[in-house]
């Protein structure tokens, strides 16, 4: 029996541990100061540059693999039908300027008739006023001439006048009455004037008005013609593909010669500035926080030690973001381990293309150190 009791004590404490490490184990992982994963990857901005419109490659000024600048001309497409395109369409802008130009002209005229008209209109009322004054004035003669007439011939039924004095009234009577007629005639004319006035004012009020919407038609016509003119250009940018930034290009899928069609990948565009991202279990993410130093090694590289820095920490883990998440409402649910993408600067100056996105990586984080930018920054504040 007491041979018993020295294996069984070891056995029971054995248990203890094992349960006190077993219920404690992910808090001391938690909280502890250095997290490590070989879950870590070296990745970057990968831009698959394509083309967005249709032509023949003229010409490729980079090579496979080769680095490019920001800007730098990649590939050309032929350009001879975009920028005849282009100078169609300042053509029909200028044309339609052009017939701007002469519209306004032909307001300009129309404004010249429409005060002529209306002057013409004035002219003839004015000359109206005065026949209807002179008709007046006429009327009054004929009044006192026939009177006249009258008298004379009632003296010479008496023989109380002579034929000459009867005469003269009667003639007297026949002129005035043949001025009435004048001035009437006259009135008439002025009248007829008058009609034709307006109507040749009404005739240059129509055609300003007609020259007014003529103005505006072409007005949006030049607006219209502008905006074809820019999409000319930009398509006319677009037979130029640039480098969007300092970076790599990997192979080249096209030839000069070769006809593309708009949405043709022509090469992959690695941009400089590689990070790392490593994939932490959950039960690692207690004390990580954006700053801590993280040590890092590249597999390919195993002699080189890099020295870099949290940078953010997803939203999500790295299944809540997957393309298709895990339905874990399904009735035969099995818990396991999530893991939090964490993103990782390298402070190192490296060399150009050094690190290449997809190498493998180990990445431990110091939680008790910060960079030494940020805690200035947090004594700062």
């Amino acid at each position: 029996m007491k041979k018993l009791i020295i294996p069984l004590t070891v056995l029971a404490v054995a248990l203890v541990l094992l349960v006190v490490i077993g219920g404690h184990w992910d808090s001391w992982k938690s909280h502890s100061t250095l997290q490590k994963t070989n879950d870590a990857y070296v990745t970057g901005n990968q831009i698959p540059l394509s083309t967005r419109i249709t032509g023949t490659v003229s010409r490729v000024d980079v090579g496979d693999y080769q680095s490019v600048h920001a800007g730098q001309l990649i590939l050309e497409l032929d350009d001879a039908d975009y920028q005849a395109a282009v100078d169609e369409a300042r053509a029909a802008i200028d044309a339609a300027r052009a017939q701007l130009a002469a519209n306004q002209d032909a307001k300009s005229a129309a404004d010249a008739s429409i005060e002529s008209a209306k002057e013409a209109v004035a002219q003839a009322q004015a000359a109206a006023e005065s026949s209807q004054a002179a008709i007046q004035a006429a009327q009054a003669q004929v009044t006192q001439a026939e009177a006249e007439y009258h008298r004379q011939d009632t003296l010479l039924s008496a023989r109380a006048a002579t034929h000459q004095q009867y005469e003269q009234a009667l003639e007297g009577r026949d002129a005035s009455r043949a001025d009435l007629q004048a001035r009437q005639a006259d009135f008439a004319r002025a009248q007829a004037a008058i009609a034709g006035s307006r109507a040749a004012l009404a005739a240059a009020l129509q055609q300003k008005a007609e020259l007014e919407a003529n103005d505006s038609a072409l007005t949006a016509q030049i607006a219209a013609k502008t905006a074809a003119l820019t999409i000319a250009r930009v398509n006319l940018g677009y037979t130029k593909i640039f480098a969007p930034a300092d970076g790599q290009v990997g192979k080249l899928q096209v030839h000069p010669g070769q006809l593309l069609g708009a949405g043709i990948e022509i090469v992959d565009f690695i941009q400089s500035g590689a990070w790392i991202e490593a994939n932490y279990l959950e039960t690692q993410m207690a004390r990580v926080r954006p700053g801590d130093v993280a040590d890092i090694a590249i597999d390919a590289y195993p002699s080189k030690h890099f020295r870099g820095y949290v940078s953010e920490i997803a939203p999500a883990s790295g299944s809540a973001t997957a393309l298709l998440p895990p339905d874990n409402a399904t009735g035969n649910f099995t818990k396991v381990v999530q893991r939090v993408p964490v993103k990782i600067l390298i402070d190192d100056n490296t060399e150009p293309g050094m690190l290449r996105p997809g190498l493998s990586a180990q990445v431990t984080i110091h939680t008790d150190k910060m960079r030494a930018t940020t805690q200035g920054a947090a004594s700062g504040n």
